[in-house]
């Protein structure tokens, strides 16, 4: 199993108030999912703006220049984390990053800004 990084937009203020009051939406994502025992083989950054802010709070999936890379929005530290873990699981699960739709969590279904090709073609 490679290893993935799941990047985490620690800025993000999730459509909240312009107010610095207390840890932005991003921060307490990345927090919530720090505290949890990653999978195997994921390794969690953080990461000041991703420009995806009208869909904050975001983050990217990523494994090298042979896997796909996403980007996902809207997401939530008090709703998301458990599916958050277990996408990023079945993602560094795959060779090339391509999880079966059915086998994705909702959240990677209906919540995705980006696929990003591998930067290097699989050699077959």
């Amino acid at each position: 199993m490679a290893e993935v990084t799941l990047t985490v937009c620690t800025t993000c203020r999730a459509g909240a108030a312009t107010d610095d009051t207390g840890p932005r939406a991003g921060t307490q994502l990345f927090d919530a999912l720090n505290a949890q025992n990653l999978p195997q083989g994921v390794q969690l950054r953080p990461v000041e703006c991703l420009s995806a802010c009208t869909r904050g709070c975001s983050m990217v999936l990523s494994g090298g220049p042979q896997r796909w890379t996403y980007v996902y929005g809207d997401l939530d530290a008090g709703d998301h984390v458990e599916d958050i873990l277990a996408g990023a699981a079945a993602y560094a699960a795959t060779s090339d990053g391509l999880v079966p739709w059915r086998e994705r969590p909702v959240i990677f279904r209906k919540q995705s800004v980006a696929r990003i090709p591998p930067q290097e073609p699989k050699n077959d």
